[in-house]
């Protein structure tokens, strides 16, 4: 099993951990887009039968992460006009959880939700983790949390369907440590702005901050397309 996901010490049943310990592998982009997901294979790099395996490729593929062809499950990989297109989306959702609270005075942020979201980041900026693919998913819990405290639980659950679709590629985002630590501080400046009711600057600094990560992504999803050992994230 070198080079893959150790399936996680815990008290879950086997397929679910198969299941977190692939989407880790995905995500790294530790399997070739171009090679099928064969169950047998799968079942060998985790050291358990082709069950789990099965069931963890269903939820995969309902996560996104894994796309169905004619003959057979591959690695999902967002083409370069669909992250673009995908961005814009993420844009006009989150931006409308600040919107809609900014408009409606009776509208404020569930201080409750974001409260420990933000003190989380404000613990993140103390201890700052490494660069890596990792922060991927700490990301995109503070994104669904920012909006769906904004009341419209509706909203973030369209948010979820489009980070499905990007998440193969968002670990582009986070090769430095300086973008690690700009996306610490804007994260807190956000979340900091939509509690304390700063609607205006909160909005300025969501936008650059979308807007940023979408730079990042495309161009270095783009120069994958002619680097050899990063070109398993994308498609032409």
């Amino acid at each position: 099993m070198s080079g893959f996901t150790v399936l996680p010490e815990v008290d879950e049943p086997l397929a679910a951990r198969v299941y977190v310990a692939l989407r880790a592998d995905l995500m790294a982009g530790k399997y070739e887009p171009g090679k099928r997901l064969g169950e047998e294979r799968l079942a060998g790099n985790y050291g358990v039968s082709r069950t789990p395996v099965r069931e963890a490729l269903s939820r995969l593929a309902a996560d996104g992460l894994v796309s169905r062809e004619v003959d057979g499950l591959y690695p999902y990989r967002p083409r370069i006009d669909q992250l673009n297109d995908l961005y814009e989306v993420r844009l006009t959702l989150e931006l409308r959880g600040l919107a809609r609270a900014a408009a409606d005075p009776e509208v404020r942020h569930d201080a409750d939700l974001l409260g420990p979201e933000l003190e989380r980041w404000y613990a993140l900026q103390a201890s700052p983790p490494e660069p890596g693919a990792g922060m991927v998913d700490a990301d995109e819990r503070y994104h669904l949390t920012l909006l769906a405290a904004s009341g419209n639980v509706q909203l973030a659950e369209s948010l979820k369907v489009v980070n499905n679709r990007i998440r193969p590629a968002r670990m582009f985002d986070y090769f430095t440590a300086e973008r690690m630590a700009a996306t610490i501080a804007e994260h807190i400046a956000i979340a900091e702005g939509a509690l304390e009711g700063r609607y205006g600057e909160a909005t300025a600094i969501l936008t650059r901050h979308i807007e940023t990560s979408r730079s990042i992504v495309v161009g270095r999803a783009e120069a994958a397309l002619t680097w050899a050992h990063l070109a398993n994230a994308v498609r032409p």
